[in-house]
């Protein structure tokens, strides 16, 4: 794939990531979904194949899971030109993630620690929860949304199923499920 970008376009890109940096409560993989919408639907600077890899990637590798943006930027600017442009892709992602949400959460963390004990600053924590969790919910409805299942696909669905009750009732190790996962998929169950 290739595609021409302006200055005006990284530009675009780099401030749509600081904003998505203020919205990434919980992380910015909670951001995926608009994300998506952003590289893949509206600007086809990235193929659905492309933003899933950058996130499968860095998902499985160790360290911080925002990897997946500068995957997400290196992509970009691979599709734009080369190694030197993926670099520059992936400069202007990561800063625009990690400036303003870690800027933010530094001030917002110091001002809750030294008012923890006012009832609305406790109900505004106990408040963010099912944002969170909604918004994580997003996320993996559009990575899922990329492998339609149809009929054919059922084993995939029940697995998914079976995972999710697992990890939901159980105190089991993810480690587990994702190794169980690899040997299904390794002996060409799934």
């Amino acid at each position: 794939m290739s595609i021409t970008l302006q200055w005006s376009d990284w530009l675009a890109m780099f401030g749509h990531f600081l904003v998505l940096s203020l919205l990434s409560i919980g992380g910015a993989i909670t951001t995926a979904p608009d994300m998506h919408r952003y590289l893949v639907d509206q600007k086809h600077w990235l193929t659905d194949p492309q933003f899933n890899a950058s996130v499968a990637i860095a998902q499985a590798a160790p360290g911080p899971n925002v990897l997946f943006v500068a995957l997400m930027g290196w992509h970009v600017g691979l599709n734009a030109g080369g190694p030197l442009t993926g670099l520059m892709g992936v400069a202007l992602t990561l800063l625009g993630i990690l400036l303003p949400s870690t800027t933010l959460t530094y001030l917002a963390a110091s001002w809750g620690h030294r008012n923890r004990d006012l009832r609305w600053v406790r109900a505004f924590k106990q408040g963010m929860a099912p944002i969170v969790v909604a918004l994580l919910m997003a996320t993996g409805w559009i990575l899922a949304s990329a492998n339609v299942i149809g009929l054919r696909d059922w084993p995939v669905a029940l697995l998914t199923a079976v995972t999710a009750l697992v990890v939901w009732k159980t105190r089991l190790h993810l480690l587990w499920l994702l190794g169980g996962g690899a040997l299904l998929g390794w002996y060409g169950l799934i």
